[in-house]
């Protein structure tokens, strides 16, 4: 897997991907920034919460759950001094299907966390990562 990051300005980066995807870098106005996109560190619990959401999504479906909408809010803590890791993430999972169980959707988390997404397992080296989940009906 290859990135290239390209310095644009400032605290301003563009990153671009091997498979031809690009995303902007910004830091914030009082560290120089013009808040033109997500922080690093912010990308990095964004590609967290996609892979492990990737995995989930996936799982579910090879289960054949009829999932229809899954969305993961993470927060985290990082620590005070440099270089400030992570030392907590929590991915609160809302999973929207019709008639999905609770115990398909609590594998699928466990699944992903202890196997299968790379991002929160090389975190977890850091930081203690927590998962919960709900269960919504669709119509």
């Amino acid at each position: 897997m290859k990135v290239r990051l390209k310095w644009v300005e400032e605290v301003s980066f563009l990153a671009q991907s091997e498979s031809g995807h690009a995303v902007l870098m910004d830091g914030p106005p009082e560290g120089g920034g013009r808040n033109l996109g997500p922080r690093p560190m912010e990308m990095l619990l964004m590609g967290a919460a996609g892979c492990s959401t990737y995995d989930v999504i996936h799982i579910l479906k090879k289960g054949r759950a009829d999932v229809r909408d899954c969305v993961v809010e993470v927060e985290a803590d990082r620590a005070d001094t440099e270089p400030k890791v992570f030392t907590r993430i929590h991915l609160h999972f809302i999973v929207k299907g019709k008639g999905l169980k609770p115990e398909q959707v609590e594998r699928a988390i466990r699944l992903s966390a202890e196997k299968y997404c790379s991002a929160t397992i090389m975190l977890a080296k850091t930081a203690e990562v927590t998962h919960d989940f709900e269960v919504l009906e669709a119509d």
